[in-house]
């Protein structure tokens, strides 16, 4: 059982500081299975069956986006911290969550954690509360400063990175009083997680991934002297997550081509060669735990992560190239259930697919160049 917040925070957003929260009129009426589409300069807000454009909210900066873990919010990421969308009424809330370099939001178990890099803060509230307003949270805040990430478990136990501002070297696990369990410090360059079946976490590193699972941490070595995997999709579904995976140290861009498959249950990792690059916005989950990588030839790859083999391939866009700034835009895919959304900058585009047949069944040209994609996670 979860003990009482440590600390509870009930800080509320004075209108007058929060650009953007009226920036826009609210729809009319409530979008179905909203899906948030990121541009330079604003958000825009489309039904997620018909991708029709609902609202068109600026805010200035680059923002970023990403689940709340609730039918309605998505949090965006700004200059000031954390804010949360009502994505089914199409505006921008009063809800802020002020942090310096905002970072990683992660949803599990009920619990939403944001993850504040300038400070090292970790914030973490239920999700269902959004909607009555700025919710109780939980604060706890790291030895240092670092771009990390911590996820909150659904005994309250929470796995929180090791590092500050020069390097990032591992995990420590804090039970629900926060006091610490355990640690690994085996993870040079940690980055990203994902939750795979049996609530097992597993965490990048430049050499492999450390995996916490039933009360354990493991080391999975990569199978290559430097083999960096940075970003990570879970499934409840699968006890494998898929990562991508990185060999050359030394490179200004790496194109990588093959994926990495850490399976929770045994400690062992799988290299999956894909015959074409991705980046880091191209991984994704289905429904049964299929793996899902967009490729740069502008097809998406279906791979069992049990066989490691790649069953489809489904062909959305005409190929494109990754830029050399990541907050640049290029193809991203969001999955919600057997929906697959996939945005295409080069045309401007928006495309459903339905991953059961790999048919389209919607595309449309927005009035902006896409960037990041995201939406509610239940529909």
């Amino acid at each position: 059982m979860r003990k009482a917040p440590l600390v509870l925070s009930t800080v509320a957003c004075s209108v007058a500081v929060l650009t953007g929260c009226a920036t826009s009129e609210p729809a009319a009426a409530e979008v179905a299975n909203p899906v948030v589409v990121t541009y330079d300069g604003g958000f825009l807000v489309l039904d997620g069956g018909t991708l029709e454009q609902k609202a068109d909210l600026p805010l200035a900066g680059f923002n970023r986006v990403n689940p709340a873990g609730d039918e309605r919010h998505v949090m965006v990421s700004t200059a000031e911290g954390f804010q949360a969308l009502d994505a089914v009424s199409a505006e921008l809330t009063d809800i802020k969550f002020p942090g310096s370099k905002p970072g990683h939001v992660v949803r599990h178990a009920g619990r939403t954690v944001l993850f504040s890099d300038g400070t090292g803060e970790v914030v973490s509230f239920d999700p269902a509360e959004l909607d009555g307003g700025q919710p109780a949270t939980e604060t706890y805040r790291s030895a240092e400063p670092h771009h990390g990430v911590a996820i909150e478990l659904s005994d309250g136990r929470m796995v929180v990175t090791l590092g500050n501002e020069d390097e990032r070297r591992g995990v420590a696990v804090l039970d629900d009083a926060r006091t610490e369990i355990t640690r690994s410090e085996d993870c040079p360059g940690v980055h990203g997680e994902a939750t795979a079946a049996g609530e097992a976490v597993v965490i990048g590193c430049e050499n492999g991934a450390l995996v916490y699972r039933d009360g354990t941490i493991t080391k999975v070595a990569s199978p290559t002297e430097y083999g960096r995997i940075g970003n990570q999709a879970g499934s409840d579904a699968s006890p494998v997550v898929l990562g991508d995976y990185k060999q050359d140290e030394d490179a200004e861009l790496e194109r990588p081509r093959q994926v990495s498959l850490i399976d929770t249950t045994t400690g062992t990792m799988r290299l999956v060669d894909l015959g074409t690059s991705y980046t880091f916005r191209s991984l994704a989950r289905g429904p049964q735990g299929e793996a899902l990588v967009l490729g740069t030839d502008g097809a998406i790859r279906v791979i069992d992560p049990a066989t490691a083999q790649i069953t489809r391939t489904i062909p959305v866009t005409a190929a494109w190239e990754e830029p050399l700034e990541w907050q640049q835009p290029r193809p991203a895919i969001f999955v919600r259930g057997a929906d697959v959304y996939v945005t295409d900058p080069a045309t401007r585009q928006i495309h459903l697919l339905d991953l059961a047949t790999g048919q389209k069944r919607n595309s449309v040209t927005l009035p902006q160049e896409p960037n990041e994609l995201s939406g509610v996670v239940a529909h």
